[in-house]
């Protein structure tokens, strides 16, 4: 494996900031969109060091039926399969504003939420995960405790950043940290 072949992988649901942190992080221009599902291919950004991929968000996409959205979520669980050996670190990016909620709305039914089924894979396939908890500037004072949920939930790091506010540099920190040691 060279250099260049490492990869840096963004995941995340749609619409919860994946495009707008790739961007901010390598400054390239991608397709952003206020509503779920405006990446529905990848976007990268190649240099001699690695390569960072933004893949489209697993899940619900506005305007788009329920069979593309699980083709395209298919297409980002195969991609990070058939690429596992080369990636050496997964960044799962997170709504930290409404994950509790989403969480106990879905284990409430009795069922697995996509976020915690997502991260589970990851740290199956990829040795290195750290989860983005994204838009926390809307969660003031209750950013801590909120990233602490997330933590036991995920049962792994989660670091909380604003892309909208371009508070991402802990973020950037992860990924030359990650770099240095691979």
């Amino acid at each position: 494996m060279t250099a260049s072949d490492r990869l840096i992988v963004f995941v995340g649901k749609p619409n919860v900031g994946k495009s707008t942190l790739f961007s901010l992080l390598f400054g390239v221009k991608v397709r952003k969109g206020k509503n779920p599902g405006s990446t529905i291919k990848p976007n990268f950004f190649r240099t001699k060091k690695f390569t960072a991929v933004d893949l489209p968000g697993y899940g619900y996409m506005k305007g788009l039926d329920w069979e593309f959205s699980e083709m395209v979520r298919d297409y980002t669980i195969r991609y990070i399969e058939d690429n596992a050996e080369l990636i050496v670190l997964a960044i799962h990016v997170i709504d930290i504003s409404s994950f509790r909620k989403i969480v106990e709305k879905w284990t409430s039914r009795g069922e697995l939420p996509v976020d915690l089924e997502m991260c589970d894979f990851l740290k199956e396939v990829c040795e290195n995960v750290v989860v983005a908890a994204n838009k926390s500037e809307k969660l003031g004072n209750n950013l801590a405790l909120e990233v602490d949920y997330a933590e036991r939930k995920l049962k792994t790091e989660v670091i909380p950043i604003s892309a909208k506010k371009n508070n991402v540099k802990s973020i950037k920190s992860k990924i030359i940290e990650v770099l240095k040691k691979s």
